[in-house]
């Protein structure tokens, strides 16, 4: 082999080597868009949110976004929770979108489906179809795909569960739905708006303490992964509204009063998995479209200075935050609500 060969096939390789790490590199500023609770088929304004959409996605679309995530709800709480309503037509939703879209389950999905204006489905037949036909592989939805880690194996118990790694972010999707987290208290079983007999309330009480413990240990899984990879920063999505809103006093716990117990457990362990991490902590949520940015955690004498929550819009505010990561930030996320008309 000539000097000349041997040199051209040297650069070649070089070049290659180089392509080859550089596809690994992190960025260190990227963009990506949360949204939630949409679209309703009839809202509180009488109105529905189809004619909206297009819009919405069309402001993402046209956004440099790494990826989207959907903390919850694809449909309002009183229409039915048919094949078509939470399975084909959410499918179609996510994949019009050009990046790559997160799903993370809200309670109109299936939590809620008992109701009789939702059809008077059993709940856990629900998740069960809805972990079949939407969580079939280990990718995201979108035009292009993403690739996740699932908690479960596709199209199992917990495959709804997901982790991934962008930067020097990890972000990790759990199914924390509202209506108290699927928990059932004493005497909010049988009622005639609903279908649910006292065996399915026993049943869904103990889906929810087994799914309670599985969140708890994937979040443990995950803040160790990031804590071994120096991540600056840690993204948890679910639904529900925990109720930080609700402040405990002495005298009453008014989390308790008002069924939010379902998410003391969790809770906790966030306290504590946060205390230990030295990167901020981001937790999105949907569930009462009310939009906030703030530090609810745990209360005005016991600050939590690296947490933040962020909760987005929702129907009929169909709007989407975008949120911006950046190494050099000492905060690492900045938020910027983007209202789109509608």
């Amino acid at each position: 082999m000539s000097k000349n060969v041997k040199f051209t096939s040297t650069i070649i390789f070089l070049l290659t080597v180089l392509v080859f790490c550089t596809s690994f590199v992190m960025p260190d500023e990227f963009s990506f868009g949360l949204w939630g609770d949409m679209p309703y088929t009839k809202n509180n304004d009488g109105a529905k949110d189809g004619e909206k959409m297009s819009r919405l996605l069309m402001s993402m679309n046209s956004s440099n976004l790494a990826f989207t995530i959907f903390d919850g709800d694809t449909k309002d709480g009183s229409s039915e929770c048919t094949d078509q309503a939470i399975g084909q037509e959410v499918s179609t939703l996510f994949n019009s979108l050009h990046a790559p879209t997160v799903y993370v389950l809200g309670d109109n999905e299936w939590t809620d489906c008992h109701r009789i204006n939702n059809g008077g489905y059993n709940n856990l037949e629900r998740l069960n179809y809805l972990r079949q036909h939407l969580f079939s592989d280990n990718y995201s939805f979108g035009k292009t795909k993403m690739q996740l880690h699932r908690q479960g194996t596709v199209r199992q118990i917990y495959s709804e569960n997901v982790r991934w790694r962008y930067g020097r972010i990890f972000f990790v999707g759990l199914n924390i739905p509202g209506s108290n987290n699927n928990k059932v208290n004493e005497g909010n079983c049988v009622n005639p708006k609903s279908v649910r007999t006292q065996v399915e309330c026993d049943a869904d009480n103990h889906e929810y303490l087994e799914r309670d413990k599985a969140n708890i240990n994937f979040l443990q899984a995950t803040f160790q992964e990031a804590k071994q990879h120096n991540a600056l920063g840690l993204v948890l999505v679910i639904h529900a509204d925990p109720g930080f809103d609700l402040p405990e006093t002495e005298s009453v716990n008014e989390r308790a009063k008002a069924n939010f117990d379902g998410y003391n457990a969790f809770l906790a362990a966030l306290v504590a998995e946060t205390n230990a991490f030295s990167g901020q902590v981001l937790l999105v949520h949907g569930d009462t479209h009310y939009f906030k940015v703030d530090k609810p955690l745990i209360d005005q004498a016991h600050l939590l200075k690296n947490f933040t929550r962020i909760e987005t819009f929702g129907s009929p505010n169909l709007h989407w935050v975008k949120v911006t990561v950046n190494a050099n930030n000492p905060n690492v996320f900045t938020f910027q609500p983007m209202l789109v008309q509608n």
